[in-house]
């Protein structure tokens, strides 16, 4: 599997208002946590390591 870098989600800005909604009326470590706590989520759905590398790599640029 390689990593996707094109548009892939269904509905981007409605997932954007609910990422956005998740994170309100939290602190900015509570907002971190979770946004930790979301990588690790996707990260273990997705599992290939070299997807996982990859999309460390294209997230540094």
């Amino acid at each position: 599997m390689e990593l996707n870098l094109e548009p892939n989600i269904a509905d981007p800005d409605g997932f954007y208002d609910e990422l956005l909604a998740v994170h309100q009326g939290l602190s900015k470590e509570d907002s971190d946590a979770l946004n930790a706590r979301l990588i690790l989520i996707l990260a273990n759905h997705v599992g290939d390591r070299d997807v996982l590398t990859a999309a460390l790599q294209a997230a540094q640029r």
